[in-house]
């Protein structure tokens, strides 16, 4: 009986594995993607890391992608209430025709976090956005992940379980 448990369980845990996927691993984070799509740990335009999907053509102008930033809050007294409005009213600013569509907090794996969901124009493309993000140790953390409009559907999926499984250390 008991073997069967283990068994059943192990099963069940599969279920709910991704194979294919592979970690990026920090000591403050960690989050899983497809293996087709590459990271980039350069620090490119201020992020901690990006990660690519791959390109549709040749011809594709822009690769869907997911990207995290820290921010010193030190110097500031924001909490996670805080930081969202601020980074709300940033948006509605400094974002060509900004729309947010989606603001709330969520709990998942004993963690809160806050979501936004916009769309707005930033370099003659129109994008949406969806970040998420935490305030722990006077340090914002934003993940972000950014699809052109007429992508967001297709995307929005993957996208969604790559940002469900990173994980802020303790």
């Amino acid at each position: 009986m008991k073997n069967s448990l283990l068994i059943l369980l192990l099963l069940s845990l599969n279920t709910f594995a991704q194979p294919g996927w592979q970690t990026l691993k920090a000591k403050e984070y960690s989050i899983k993607y497809p293996a087709d799509w590459t990271a980039d740990k350069t620090g490119q335009m201020g992020a901690t890391f990006f990660l690519f999907s791959p390109a549709d053509s040749e011809s594709d102008a822009f690769r869907e992608n997911i990207n995290l930033l820290e921010q010193d809050l030190s110097a500031y007294n924001l909490d996670l209430n805080g930081f969202a409005a601020l980074s709300e009213k940033q948006i509605t600013t400094m974002v060509k025709d900004a729309n947010v569509i989606e603001s709330k907090r969520v709990k998942s794996k004993g963690n809160e976090f806050h979501k936004m969901i916009y769309s707005g124009e930033q370099s003659d493309m129109l994008l949406t956005f969806e970040q998420y993000y935490w305030v722990k140790n006077k340090k914002a953390y934003i993940l972000t992940f950014t699809c052109t409009q007429e992508n967001f559907e297709r995307f929005k999926k993957t996208g969604e379980e790559i940002m469900a499984s990173f994980v802020l250390q303790k």
